[in-house]
């Protein structure tokens, strides 16, 4: 017999385990980040400095898949503590700079332990691992390509 709220299933979800191990994910980066003084945001935010050192607002939105509304009280945050500067694009006063600070740069070393650590908790072999980061990654430029128009 067929079961027509069978879609309706919370078993039947993509939409849950992604959201339930995303939950999961982040509790778990909580006690790691609390000693770095960070937030899972404010990490990720910092990860992309590491790895540009100076970046405009929009990249850096484009880049976390996050809205200005979003990243502008991350920044405020990140810049108290230290570890950024803002500053307007000489050639375009709508422009918000974020650039990486030397504490900034020096906590790069601090958080070597958190991929380290986060690797341990997942038991997933590297291909399982592989496949999985494939997956999300089409998902995500799929959705990056229909927002552009492509």
């Amino acid at each position: 017999m067929h079961d027509k709220y069978a879609s309706l299933r919370l078993k039947n979800q993509l939409c849950f385990p992604l959201y339930a191990v995303s939950n999961m994910i982040t509790r778990k980066y909580k006690p790691l980040l609390d000693k770095l003084d960070l937030t899972y945001t404010q990490y990720i935010v910092m990860m992309v400095l590491w790895e540009e050192k100076q970046v405009n607002e929009k990249f850096l939105c484009e880049a976390l898949c996050l809205k200005s509304n979003t990243i502008a009280p991350l920044l405020k945050k990140l810049e108290a503590k230290g570890y950024i500067e803002k500053s307007r694009d000489s050639s375009d006063e709508r422009s918000l700079v974020i650039t990486l600070t030397d504490a900034g740069e020096q906590m790069r070393d601090q958080a070597l332990c958190v991929p380290e650590s986060m690797s341990r908790e997942f038991h997933l072999t590297t291909e399982e691992a592989s496949i999985l980061y494939k997956t999300l990654y089409k998902m995500l430029d799929e959705e990056k390509a229909r927002k552009n128009g492509s």
